[in-house]
């Protein structure tokens, strides 16, 4: 897997059941974040508040991208 690039979106998803649903996501990337990193940071969302009210009362959600590829929580 490869690193994530600014710039790069994937689907947000708040379960990892079948189907997959999903808010489209822009994580506020500086620089690559590389797999197995962690990192804080802000998420730009398509759906504006609909979908950052829907993702911060699940307080976690999934990254996906033609699999699940990355996992974040909620702060605040």
């Amino acid at each position: 897997m490869l690193a994530a690039q600014p710039g790069w979106a994937c689907p947000c998803c708040c379960s990892k059941s079948s189907p997959v649903v999903g808010y489209d996501g822009w994580p506020l990337l500086k620089e690559p974040l590389a797999p197995g990193d962690s990192r804080r940071l802000g998420f730009v969302f398509l759906s504006g508040k609909e979908a950052a009210d829907v993702l911060r009362k699940a307080g976690t959600f999934y990254l996906w991208e033609g699999r699940f590829v990355g996992e974040a929580v909620v702060v605040g």
